[in-house]
């Protein structure tokens, strides 16, 4: 099982390639195309046959990355 520090290193960003959006190990797959997918109900196993180039855990970190960005704090009435 990879560790969540592990997993995040997965997820790159560079200014240069797909406009700076988050990708996957430097591949020009974006981590907004695999979540995408993944709410369409692509499973994760045709996802992975589709881009051979990835790993389950690359689907794993996309995830992980995403419920990153939306834990906003809480606000108290």
């Amino acid at each position: 099982m990879n560790s969540t520090a592990n997993l995040l290193t997965r997820i790159t960003q560079t200014p240069s390639q797909c406009g700076g959006r988050p990708c996957i190990r430097g591949m020009r797959i974006r981590v907004a195309d695999i979540l995408e997918m993944l709410a369409e109900n692509v499973s994760a196993s045709e996802i992975l046959e589709g881009f051979p180039d990835l790993e389950p855990a690359d689907i794993q970190a996309c995830l992980l990355f995403a419920a990153r960005r939306t834990d906003f704090p809480r606000l108290i009435a």
